[in-house]
């Protein structure tokens, strides 16, 4: 049994959607899931099984940052769990991103130190699962959502003391900034299981004033970003 998921081998399904906040992974899984069973809630990092529309299905929290969210995707591995997608929200660095707005991740720049732990700190680009970029997409379209699809960064800070790094970041391209993609995709490849990230912007960090999403606002998002992950997820398991 693994230290952190205490959980035993098909306890969850093959298929795990990946939140960092742990009352976003209750809440999917009481919104989405019939028949949810609770899993895991060792060290507050809850985890579900369940099904939707009839498919097997799992959620976990990752907690904050990719020393955490390093250590549930390898127990997860060990659990069995082949295709993970990480449902989370994440600072937009484009100054045309609107509060609310889909980004699907092809790559994640690795601003943390746990990637380059993992890759001998060699250059390394973590690049998202192209089957379920491509299901992403297809399934945002299917419900009329609009995305946006690029690369993202993932910091290892949330209080960044480097003022002018946001807006590097902007001018190479970077849609947005989070805390744990970087070493999903990087385990992805590592462990060949399948890693995605879906990602909503909650707050607009660049160009003019600070913008936050209301609370309100961020709940409609984050319910439209689970239904796209969720169909991703489950679409070969039929």
């Amino acid at each position: 049994m693994p230290i952190h998921v205490r959980a035993n081998p098909g306890d969850y399904a093959e298929a795990c959607l990946l939140p960092g906040d742990p009352l976003r992974a209750q809440y999917i899984a009481e919104s989405y899931f019939d028949e949810p069973v609770q899993k895991n809630s060792e060290r507050g990092l809850l985890g579900f099984t369940g099904t939707w529309e009839g498919r097997p299905i799992s959620v976990q929290a990752t907690g904050m940052g990719c020393p955490s969210a390093a250590i549930v995707m390898e127990e997860l591995v060990q659990l069995g769990v082949k295709r993970f997608i990480r449902v989370g929200t994440c600072g937009g660095l484009q100054p045309d991103l609107q509060l609310g707005d889909l980004i699907v991740a092809l790559t994640a720049v690795p601003a943390d130190r746990t990637v380059e732990t993992y890759v001998g700190h060699e250059p390394h680009c973590p690049t998202a699962d192209w089957q379920l970029i491509h299901g992403a997409v297809h399934a945002a379209k299917e419900i009329g959502q609009h995305m946006r699809v690029g690369p993202i960064v993932s910091s290892d800070v949330f209080y960044n003391p480097d003022d002018g790094q946001y807006e590097r970041w902007s001018q190479r391209g970077v849609l947005a900034v989070e805390m744990e993609a970087s070493v999903l995709f990087t385990l992805g490849a590592l462990r060949s299981v399948q890693a995605a990230a879906l990602l909503t912007v909650s707050d607009v960090v660049v160009e003019g004033e600070f913008q936050r999403i209301s609370d309100e606002e961020l709940r409609g998002a984050v319910d439209r970003m689970t239904r796209v992950a969720l169909a991703t997820a489950t679409a070969d398991s039929h």
